[in-house]
């Protein structure tokens, strides 16, 4: 064989053999210990906001609309004018209610001078008992009139101002229903209606199981969830994520469950005050669902799935790969709850597991975990 040849066939069985040694040696993997941390569990309901308040706006009085002072869709404050009904009519009976107290004062002044004639008289014997109680009699009735006199004036000053209507609470107003001009009738025609913008509700069912374990962990803080759970946190999220969560607090649940969908409805009270949050949206709320405890958290690459088991595979000092079975729960600050199986002093494969097979040697890179896994 030429030297060339030989020398070429040499590079190339040791360049195999080379590789041969590679293959064959430990595989690279990364290892790293669980991230120990004080952790509460959340729990994920859907629900929808309401308003904390609402009103329809009606008129009082009827009438003919004269006015509309508000812009459709703004904010109003409570005592603001909204409309105004045609006053005409309610001042002049104003003004005849007024004219009837003259007249009643007249009268009653004019009977009260007369009794106290008669009862002059009497004492002389210049006037008879009968007339004397006749007088008393229209002094009384003069009385009697000028009080009616006095609430009619009253109720056509209440019927006056019931022509402007002003909003009862403050918060977003409807468009108005009425233009000027149409007939509004006395507590029947709908004007316009008021919802209440800041704070505002978020209504979600729980059912039994989350009920029980919800009211053990009110009581654990002397609280209770009827109650509002002790102010127990949560967080509410939108469907547009680019909308940071917004935070409030559980400050009432009914006070039954459900006999037929088995549930119990909760609300939550959130702060509204850019007025983003809108009556009637959808939202995902995360409740708390245990009390403070120190928990076990890994990536979700370092658990693998073996049938209806989930396992993580552990590393010795030797590189040893041995799984261990767990129980994962909830996802917190990116990465899975461990609820049962570590006690965190293990060092686990985070990357590479597919290398990391049950009895096998791998060659362990460690690193540290972060407290709150990166995006």
């Amino acid at each position: 064989m030429p030297f060339l040849a030989r020398l070429f066939f040499s590079i190339i069985v040791v360049s195999a053999g080379v590789s041969a040694n590679a293959q064959n040696g430990p595989p690279p993997v990364t290892v790293a210990t669980p991230v120990v941390k004080t952790i509460i569990e959340d729990d994920e309901f859907v629900g929808r906001f309401e308003a904390e308040g609402e009103v329809i706006v009606r008129a009082r009085v009827s009438g003919y609309l004269q006015t509309v002072h508000f812009d459709d869709g703004s904010r109003v404050e409570a005592g603001q004018l909204l409309y105004t009904i045609d006053q005409r009519r309610f001042l002049t009976a104003l003004r005849q209610a007024q004219a009837q107290i003259d007249v009643a004062q007249a009268t009653y002044i004019f009977t009260q001078d007369q009794l106290e004639r008669a009862e002059a008289l009497i004492t002389n014997g210049n006037i008879s008992q009968s007339a004397v109680d006749s007088r008393r009699e229209a002094y009384l009735a003069a009385q009697g009139a000028l009080e009616q006199a006095r609430a009619a004036l009253e109720l056509a000053q209440l019927d006056l101002e019931y022509t402007k209507i002003t909003a009862p609470m403050s918060g977003r107003i409807d468009q108005t229903h009425v233009d000027p001009g149409n007939l509004v009738l006395a507590d029947q025609t709908e004007l316009t209606s008021i919802v209440s913008s800041d704070p505002i509700y978020f209504f979600f069912d729980i059912d039994e199981r989350y009920f029980l374990a919800y009211a053990r962990d009110a009581r654990a803080r002397g609280a209770s969830l009827q109650e509002g759970g002790g102010e127990l946190k949560v967080r509410v999220s939108l469907s547009d994520e680019s909308i940071p969560p917004i935070h409030g607090y559980l400050d009432f649940s009914e006070n039954r469950i459900d006999a037929e969908t088995g549930t119990l409805r909760v609300r939550a009270v959130l702060d509204n005050p850019d007025e983003v949050l809108t009556p009637g949206l959808f939202g995902r709320v995360n409740v708390p669902g245990s009390l403070p405890y120190e928990g076990i958290l890994v990536p979700d690459a370092a658990i693998v799935a073996d049938q209806n088991r989930r396992l993580v595979m552990s590393v010795d000092a030797e590189g040893n790969v041995t799984p261990i079975p767990v129980r994962p729960g909830p996802r917190i600050d990116g990465y899975r709850v461990i609820r049962e199986g570590l006690d965190g002093s293990e060092l686990i494969v985070i990357e590479g597991i597919i290398r990391a097979r049950p009895g096998s040697v791998v060659t362990p890179e460690r690193v540290e975990l972060p407290l709150v896994a990166e995006n």
